[in-house]
């Protein structure tokens, strides 16, 4: 197809890898997502409650990591893809705004607009790669067929009531989750290589980048909101101080050196797919379920500081663990290391030998909460120490 008439994103020009700005604007309806996912499991911090949130969020990570995909092949600054990047956000507000009542009286509106963005988005892409090589119309091909595969379930899944739906979209979930993995293998069309997957690295370390920043951003606005309503005092202070600071260190490890050196290797990289399907695809899973756990952790610091539930005491802790794990394992399959990171790796050593105590509820969630940010400070300064040049 004729350059002025494609719709693919340029490749190997200085602003190829760009991430713009109809993409920043996009991504504020999962702003609203992140919200509704930390509101819904500081609102029921039970097992279940718990799994509810989980399947969600990675329903709302992977609907935007996949659309994140499509704009790493398609130009989000051709009309078309613009238009089709709104029609998307019509339908994730949508998404967003049934997740605290997806498992009641929402979950068809939930459902519904999920499969609507999975597969009206294959479909669109397939329409929109007309005239490019054939190989990349058939990946798309492949992908609204697993999209179509799983969206049975899906709503399926929303006809049903409690743990018969939390099992069936469980499932259209893992249909999905397995998908990249086996590259989307269907009978007759075969399964895609990793050249179908050539993709843009600056542009995919980029949007994954900005998505921990949404994720961290509603974590702060946790914070300030939740402050602004309690009345002035010393432990109220200190828990806002445990909070940001928490935050901050949060930020560090996953900025300070990690993301950018992620984002050169892949930039460089002559495997870039299999780079962005495990690294930016998967891992960062648990990086955003880090942060989003911590935010509702804040709260419960912030509310609470003088009282801790065991509920309390895994969600303090299990934030600042998820997002240590997924930033170790992120760093060391970006890297060519033998193990993960060491400040990584003895900041989970130190989290789980607080556990015991914490359980016990020895400590208050202020002093918790102090502890896990201590920690978080202390794994930010030694990657930091140990990545300092030798004088």
């Amino acid at each position: 197809m004729p350059q002025s008439r494609t719709l693919l994103r340029g490749r190997g020009s200085q602003d190829s890898g760009k991430v713009g700005m109809v993409e920043l604007f996009f991504d504020l309806v999962f702003v609203f997502a992140v919200t509704q996912l930390s509101h819904s499991l500081l609102a029921d911090l039970s097992l279940q409650g718990a799994a509810h949130v989980a399947l969600l969020m990675v329903a709302v990570w992977w609907v935007w990591i996949f659309t994140s995909w499509v704009t790493n092949w398609l130009d989000p600054e051709r009309i078309a893809i613009r238009v089709g990047l709104f029609v998307l956000m019509v339908a994730g507000l949508l998404l967003s705004a049934s997740i605290p009542h997806a498992f009641t009286d929402r979950g068809l509106l939930f459902a519904g607009a999920y499969v609507f963005m999975q597969v009206g988005r294959s479909a669109y892409a397939i329409w929109a790669v007309r005239g490019e090589p054939p190989g990349l119309s058939r990946n798309f091909q492949r992908i609204l067929l697993w999209m179509l595969f799983s969206g049975v379930f899906w709503i399926s899944g929303a006809l049903l009531e409690g743990h018969q739906r939390l099992a069936c979209w469980a499932l259209a979930l893992g249909i999905e989750l397995v998908s990249p993995s086996v590259f989307f293998w269907v009978p007759g069309l075969g399964a895609s290589t990793l050249k179908d997957w050539n993709v843009e690295g600056n542009h995919m370390a980029e949007r994954c980048g900005l998505f921990v920043i949404i994720a961290l951003g509603e974590s702060l606005l946790v914070t300030g909101a939740t402050f602004a309503q309690q009345s002035l005092s010393l432990e109220g202070f200190a828990a806002f101080l445990t909070a940001v600071l928490g935050s901050i260190a949060l930020w560090w490890i996953y900025f300070d050196s990690g993301a950018e050196r992620a984002h050169h290797r892949i930039a460089h990289s002559n495997d870039p797919g299999r780079q962005a399907r495990m690294a930016y695809t998967y891992l960062h899973l648990l990086i955003i379920a880090g942060v989003i756990v911590s935010a509702v952790a804040d709260e419960l610091v912030l509310v609470h500081p003088g009282h801790v539930s065991q509920a309390a005491v895994v969600t303090i802790m299990g934030g600042p663990f998820l997002f240590l794990l997924g930033c170790a394992l992120f760093k060391w399959v970006m890297s060519d290391r033998p193990l993960p990171p060491f400040s990584h790796l003895g900041g989970l050593a130190l989290l789980l030998m607080l556990l015991g105590a914490a359980l016990a509820q020895v400590f208050s969630a202020l002093a918790l909460g102090a502890l896990t940010t201590l920690i978080l400070i202390i794994v930010a300064a030694w990657e930091a120490a140990s990545l300092r040049p030798k004088v």
